[in-house]
């Protein structure tokens, strides 16, 4: 392998570590600013050694080794006088001697604990909501600031200004590494599962690179939704949301093709999804049924990927019925994003006419001025509507604004396609 071969590889295994590794050291040190840190240092060892050595057989015990040692020695350099810091570097040293002929077997012990205490942390009450999302996609499911940014229609500088203040606010708070109980546990729930479904939908539709899907995020999301699950099997929109990304996971291998090209809902191959996921995930559905209630957001939109999931082909969509999930949503949780996919259904429902003038009533929103996906569906309604110039124009705009290089080339292949033939 090339340096540069070796970089890439280094960089692919820390982003899957990542986020254990934050949590395994946020255990130990009780601080996730410093356990980022840590983690950040070990994969800086890590770029300056395997390429002369080799990636190891077991990189994610190698990272955690690197980070545990980078503790220790700071904890030694700072000289702290705090006896809870002494005590913490004395049992570093010796966890780190104990524990060094079998890492793997730390680094996975208690790993779903790990990870949920973690996100719960990033979800504490003393951080405003935006900054709870903000810091548990960061250190949980390891997005960029700029993925982040994509995903909240925000301002990269915003986000990043988020996520410091946040790490600051829960070290000087000394927020407790733990799993809430109780009203405490119900008071974090909603921007927990937000988080979930944000790392889940990056996923599912990469905003950002050369991939359409990320699968292992919505692993990763779906892993943690399902503990979540287990820890509140009374919460209808726990469920509701597992149901939801237990479905529109199940689509995962028909979204891209033999090349790794985009293959959007309507033209997937609908034996290629995977019935064990859909079968899960109408189950989950039903469980959030039976607990009754007022149907949160996350149930609805799993009734709305249950519409698609029930379908065999797609012609056979209940696009009238997926129609008013949206408009109960859009009561529910008012967004243009929201408004924006009840035109689409409209549009399904009643024709490219009806769903046009909706979604031209979102033209102005200040929310949806950088996102791809307006002028996207304003150029599919159009080109429907045998409007050929309007919607090369807009499927244009919208590839500008994707930062996905496969989305990128799909738009261009739309607007190509609105050419009058020679």
């Amino acid at each position: 392998m090339t340096a540069t071969d070796t970089h890439r590889a280094i960089e692919a295994v820390f982003r899957i570590e990542q986020a254990r590794l934050i949590a395994g050291l946020a255990r130990m040190v009780r601080d996730v600013g410093l356990a980022e840190e840590l983690a950040q240092d070990a994969l800086v060892v890590a770029l300056e050694q395997w390429p002369r050595s080799g990636i190891p057989d077991r990189p994610g015990a190698w990272l955690m080794a690197a980070a545990r040692n980078r503790a220790i020695d700071r904890l030694r350099r700072a000289r702290l006088v705090e006896r809870k810091h002494q005590e913490l570097g004395r049992e570093l040293e010796a966890d780190a001697a104990a524990a060094a002929p079998d890492l793997d077997a730390a680094l996975d012990d208690d790993i779903g604990d790990d990870l949920l205490r973690l996100m719960f942390t990033a979800c504490h009450p003393v951080l405003t909501m935006e900054a709870r999302v903000a810091l548990t996609l960061r250190l949980l499911g390891g997005l960029t600031t700029e993925e982040i940014a994509r995903g909240f229609l925000l301002p990269e500088a915003t986000i990043a200004q988020r996520i410091v203040r946040a790490k600051r606010t829960l070290a000087e708070k000394r927020v407790p590494f733990e799993v809430p109980r109780g009203e405490a546990l119900a008071e974090r729930l909603g921007s927990v599962l937000g988080v979930i479904y944000l790392v889940f939908n990056e996923g599912y539709a990469a905003t950002v690179g050369e991939n359409w899907v990320r699968p292992q995020l919505c692993e990763e999301a779906l892993r943690l939704g399902r503990i979540l699950a287990e820890l509140a099997p009374a919460q209808p929109e726990v469920h509701g949301l597992v149901a939801l990304m237990e479905i529109q996971a199940s689509r995962l291998k028909a979204r891209v093709g033999p090349g790794g090209e985009p293959i959007l809902l309507l033209d997937q191959d609908r034996g290629r999804w995977d019935r064990l996921l859909i079968r899960r995930g109408l189950a989950a559905l039903e469980r959030a049924l039976a607990l009754g209630g007022p149907p949160g957001p996350y149930l609805l939109q799993a009734e709305i990927a249950a519409c698609h999931a029930r379908a065999p082909r797609a012609a056979d969509t209940d696009w009238a019925r997926i129609a008013a999930l949206y408009a109960a949503l859009a009561r529910l949780s008012p967004s243009p994003v929201v408004e924006l996919n009840r035109a689409v259904a409209v549009a399904m429902a009643e024709g490219p006419a009806a769903g046009l003038a909706l979604v031209d009533a979102l033209v102005q929103q200040p929310a949806l001025r950088g996102y791809h996906l307006l002028p996207g569906v304003r150029g599919d309604l159009l080109f429907k509507l045998g409007r050929l110039e309007e919607a090369r124009a807009e499927f244009e705009r919208a590839a500008a604004l994707s930062r996905n290089e496969p989305e990128r080339r799909l738009l261009l292949q739309r607007a190509d396609a609105c050419r009058p033939a020679r």
